[in-house]
Order: C-alpha cells, then sequence, then structure tokens
C-alpha cells in the first residue's frame, strides 16, 4: 500500500527514528534541519522514504500539499555580546527550515487527510 506524501511526512515524524525532522513545540510545525536531512533520508540507498534524492523536490512537495516556509523570528539585544552570541546561534538556526500547514497538526492528526495536493 502506497501513502500519500502527507502520511508518509506524518509516519516519519511519529517514528522517532530520525533526527533531521522533528515536530516544533505545540506540534503545528515541521522542522527539517536541511544538510542532515538530505543524509539521513534523502541519500538512503534502497530504502527511500520520498521519490526524490533531493531538497529541493523534496520542498516542492511540501508546497504542493499547501506547506508553507516560515522564518523563526529571534528577538535581537541591545548590547553587543549578547547581540553576537544570538546571531551565531541564528546562523546554526538557518539550516533548520520551518514548514506549516493548518492541516497538519501533531494534536489532530485526522486533519492531514485534508492535505490535498494542489
Amino acid at each position: 500500500l502506497s501513502l500519500r506524501f502527507p502520511q508518509k511526512l506524518w509516519k516519519m515524524l511519529e517514528s522517532g527514528k530520525f533526527q533531521s525532522i522533528w515536530w516544533t513545540e505545540g506540534g503545528k510545525c515541521v522542522a527539517i534541519n536541511k544538510d542532515l536531512f538530505e543524509v539521513e533520508v534523502l541519500g538512503r540507498e534502497g530504502q527511500q522514504v520520498f521519490h526524490t534524492q533531493k531538497i529541493k523536490s523534496f520542498m516542492r512537495q511540501l508546497n504542493a500539499y499547501g506547506f508553507t516556509k516560515m522564518q523563526r523570528n529571534f528577538q535581537r539585544s541591545a548590547s553587543l555580546p549578547e547581540f553576537l552570541a544570538e546571531e551565531a546561534a541564528a546562523s546554526a538556526h538557518s539550516q533548520i527550515l520551518y514548514y506549516y500547514n493548518p492541516s497538519f497538526n501533531r494534536a489532530h492528526p485526522w486533519l492531514s487527510e485534508a492535505c490535498k495536493r494542489r
């Protein structure tokens, strides 16, 4: 039985087998560590989860099913040392992609049925 993209994504998030993709706090967004995801998920030989090995194609799939990329907002400090520390943390976060779909919520699994390809 072949699962649709949203169901595959859901199973992956709930499996706990992957370090490169997870639910954000509250289970309303999907967080993806881009570099690790390319190796851990898209680079799997013989055990492909999705029918692609390219992150751009995976992101197109997310967009096709109504996911939108979210920006992580960081409050900036006034002091220079704090600002520089926050900049370093923000650059580490730049590899992390956040995607949101109102019909893809950890607390309400039945909503994922509403995720239709555009």
